[in-house]
Formats: C-alpha cells, sequence, structure tokens
C-alpha cells in the first residue's frame, strides 16, 4: 500500500501517522506539503490532525483551499481511499468530499481525553478489521467537533449507512452522536478521535491500529 500524508502549516499529527502507516505496512509515506501541487501515485490519502493555518478563519477552510486539495478531490473522484483524522475531518467537509460541518463544541471548551465509540459496520476498507456494534477506545483532542448537518443530510447518512462510528457518549453535541462519517462510495472516511494516537500499548491503546490494519489489507487485496 503506497501512501501520503498531507503536511499543512500547522499539522501537529502527521508524522503519528506516518509512523502508524509504514509500522502496518512496512513502507514509508511520501509527507506532501500543502503548496504542491501534485501527488504521487497512492493508494491512500491521510489529511491528518493539526491545526491547518492556526485555524484563524474556520477549522479546516483555508487548508480547503491549498493547491494539493485539487489533487486531492481528483484523485477522490478516481476511487483512492482517503482517510481525514480530526482537521482532516474537518478540511474534508470545507472542500466539499464530506457533508456537513464541525462547529464549536456544545460545551464551548477543548476537549482532550478517550472516548468511548461504537463501531456502525464492519464492511469497508477502513472497518474490516472490526465488528459491528463492537467498541472502539480512541482518544480525541479538539474544539470544533460537533458535527452538523441538515435534517435531510443526517437522514440520508442514516438510511445509507454513511455512518462510521458513533460516540457512545457524545462529548462534544455532535448530531446523532457522529463521530465519522462516509462518503457514498465508503472510500473516504472522516472521523474526529484520532486512531494514530492509539496505535500503540505504549500509548495508551491500540484500538485505533485496526483501522490501518483494515486499510492495509482492504487496499492490497
Amino acid at each position: 500500500m503506497k501512501t501520503a500524508v498531507i503536511v499543512f502549516p500547522g499539522s501537529n499529527c502527521d508524522r503519528d501517522s506516518a509512523v502508524v502507516v509504514e509500522a502496518v505496512t512496512g513502507r514509508t509515506p511520501a509527507m506532501v506539503w500543502h503548496g504542491d501541487a501534485a501527488l504521487p501515485p497512492v493508494d491512500l490519502i491521510v489529511i491528518p490532525g493539526g491545526f491547518a493555518y492556526g485555524d484563524y478563519l474556520r477549522s479546516g477552510a483555508m487548508a480547503a483551499h491549498s493547491p494539493v486539495m485539487r489533487e486531492v478531490a481528483a484523485k477522490a473522484r478516481a476511487g483512492v481511499a482517503i482517510l481525514g483524522i480530526c482537521n482532516g475531518f474537518q478540511v474534508l467537509t470545507e472542500a466539499g468530499l464530506l457533508p456537513g460541518a464541525l462547529m464549536r463544541n456544545a460545551g464551548l471548551r477543548f476537549i482532550c481525553r478517550d472516548v468511548a465509540l461504537s463501531v456502525e459496520r464492519d464492511d469497508t476498507i477502513f472497518t474490516r478489521r472490526y465488528r459491528a456494534g463492537a467498541t472502539a477506545v480512541m482518544p480525541v483532542a479538539h474544539n470544533d467537533g460537533n458535527y452538523v448537518a441538515d435534517p435531510e443530510t443526517v437522514a440520508r447518512l442514516e438510511g445509507e449507512g454513511l455512518i462510521a462510528f458513533r460516540y457512545r457518549e457524545n462529548p462534544n453535541g455532535s448530531t446523532a452522536a457522529i463521530a465519522g462519517i462516509f462518503d457514498p462510495a465508503r472510500r473516504i472516511l472522516g472521523m474526529m478521535p484520532h486512531p494514530e494516537r492509539a496505535a500503540e500499548a505504549v500509548l495508551g491503546g491500540t484500538d485505533g491500529r485496526a483501522l490501518f490494519e483494515g486499510l492495509a489489507e482492504g487496499l492490497a487485496a
């Protein structure tokens, strides 16, 4: 599996994501700067967590217009798998690659702690190493993780099985306790929790590693 990790000014989980990908696949990901207008041939693109452009305008809004995002959108149309984590999820919604938006947490405070997630389905490249209905524990670290969408969009996500993860106990006010969603082809996943921060026992848990292992299997098939 060939992977590219996008790096924005303010990214702070790019290396974390690269370390996990290399540990799982044995291949070093390409670290692609936001100003680059081209991507190498890859099977997976990771848009990592952090504070792209300092979140000075709106989380992910400026990053969505970076030169590299035009290429990310083109790769998405070609069927390349894309994983957006935390700020990466925000970027994907701002770029129109996923519906809805991430707003300020309901409590108006930054949240940084482990959360329990419900795995909603296990038949995608991202979730194939989990069991539907199982609980996975991963950390969140966000100020703008409150997922919102209009009722029609939420109904579509529910009806088409496009919700990937839900919070067991909603920490931020997200509509329907949504923690992560797919695009209609289930080749794009945006999620607020950090699987890369739960990929080694020394970090406090390994529930996130299964996501990367599933991708390695699914994309190698």
